[in-house]
């Protein structure tokens, strides 16, 4: 299995090769850099595996939710990639892709993924690890403001995301069972979107290019950046 994974849907930059259980990946910090970076993380990363995209099996990208702007770059990117090499594209979601990472790194089976979505409210997700070490949604992806989150399952949850260096207060006062582990500085990032992806794939998410679109949950953001063109 060999399949190339992007991010860009927040202050992150990031593209992963997954190449037979191996990832490799690029990642940096870079706000309104995705750009001027992401074809070269992309260029090298082939490039070192000697290998070109239409060897690849899949492509796959972060859908969202994040920046409107930046998710609309790796959707542009990886559709472009999709037609010209004739691959499937898999879509992840970002809140998923946190969630993986901290329970890769932490061992936590339990993450209420959150990511700071300005304008007071946050994006919000709640995952559990299932059998086969793949982090699930529990329930439904949503962006709301922080003092109205709830967890649907009473289990010792860690939170992770941009959202919980701002909103920590609030998320833990509207919650049944505050959270005692939280990891503020993770992102979304293309090493664990490239595991997630490798998953749906088995499970048979296959999408053309033309059916891989991105997550905004916020509607009226999507209209009003659509007005202003």
């Amino acid at each position: 299995m060999k399949l190339l994974a992007l991010d860009t849907s927040t202050e992150a930059c990031s593209a992963a090769l997954y190449i037979d259980g191996e990832i490799e990946q690029r990642f940096e910090m870079a706000p309104r850099e995705h750009t001027q970076l992401i074809l070269p993380m992309i260029d090298d990363l082939l490039s070192a595996a000697d290998i070109k995209i239409k060897q690849l099996d899949a492509l796959a990208f972060g859908r969202g939710p994040g920046s409107f702007t930046g998710v609309r770059i790796a959707t542009g990117i990886v559709q472009g990639m999709a037609f010209g090499a004739d691959l499937p594209v898999i879509p992840v979601s970002t809140l998923a892709s946190i969630a993986q990472s901290v329970y890769d790194d932490h061992h936590h089976t339990s993450v209420l993924a959150a990511i700071d979505a300005r304008m007071g409210e946050v994006y919000w997700g709640q995952f559990r690890i299932n059998q086969q070490g793949i982090m699930v949604l529990v329930g439904e992806e949503m962006v709301i403001k922080p003092d109205q989150v709830s967890s649907l399952l009473e289990d010792e949850w860690a939170g992770a995301g941009s959202a919980w260096a701002v909103y920590e207060n609030l998320l833990n006062r509207s919650l049944v069972q505050p959270v005692n582990h939280y990891y503020a500085d993770y992102y979304p990032q293309s090493g664990s979107i490239a595991k997630l992806a490798v998953y749906d794939f088995e499970q048979g998410v296959r999408l053309s290019a033309d059916q891989a679109i991105p997550l905004y949950l916020r509607n009226d953001v999507a209209k009003k950046s659509t007005k202003t063109k």
